[in-house]
């Protein structure tokens, strides 16, 4: 019990801000994004979807590497954001959210867009020929027949943003109460042979991913 008390929670705390943030901008992010392309033939559609997957096979080191080359304050866009906003994007909070949107991305997008290429064209022309919007037929109409793909991409996005190591260890580095994210801590319990640490912030994520991973399973197949 004593060890339980004595166990710093700030990076815990952190990864569920981080997953929260992160969940939340995607989703509406995501919403419009494979909407748009769900509805649209355009050139470089498959392109476009390439360049979305491409988190899913590249390594996180490779993508940690890219995006702190592309969010340092020696890149154009980096100082930029700083020169703008007066913020840095590296080894500090606001470069864990933006690299987690980007890392995590596929996960969000895959499962909402195939969720409205899956349905058929005479539900948006049905809700069209009863004069209702386009913007009441997305949340009227289209959003609550792709229910449990939505329920889908925000559990996995949530649940894979949870366990983030390698891109946010590239971006953030391990600043405490700033970049400093459970799976770091973990990596450095163990390197600092602080098992107990380790063990108990390991458990925590474990519970935490099946939970996520459990609610989605249930609700299916409740509906299944």
């Amino acid at each position: 019990m004593n060890e339980l008390a004595n166990i710093d929670y700030e990076p815990f705390w952190l990864s569920l801000k981080l997953s929260f943030i992160t969940t939340f901008i995607l989703f509406f992010f995501c919403v419009g994004l494979a909407y748009f392309m769900s509805q649209n033939k355009f050139f470089g559609k498959a392109f476009l979807e390439s360049i979305i997957s491409l988190p899913l096979v590249l390594p996180p080191s490779v993508l940690g590497f890219y995006l702190l080359i592309f969010l340092s304050p020696y890149s154009f866009f980096g100082k930029f954001i700083e020169e703008l906003f007066g913020v840095r994007l590296v080894f500090n909070f606001a470069g864990l959210v933006v690299a987690s949107c980007i890392y995590s991305l596929p996960f969000m997008f895959g499962p909402i867009y195939a969720g409205l290429n899956s349905l058929k064209r005479s539900l948006f022309e049905a809700s069209y020929s009863l004069g209702k919007s386009r913007l009441t037929t997305i949340f009227r109409v289209i959003l609550p027949s792709i229910r449990s793909n939505l329920l889908t991409a925000i559990v996995v996005s949530f649940a894979h943003t949870m366990g983030e190591f390698g891109v946010v260890l590239m971006i953030g580095g391990s600043v405490a109460g700033e970049s400093k994210v459970a799976s770091i801590a973990i990596f450095e319990a163990v390197e600092m042979l602080d098992y107990t640490k380790a063990h108990i912030y390991a458990l925590l994520m474990l519970i935490i991913s099946f939970f996520v991973l459990f609610i989605v399973y249930f609700l299916n197949s409740k509906k299944a």
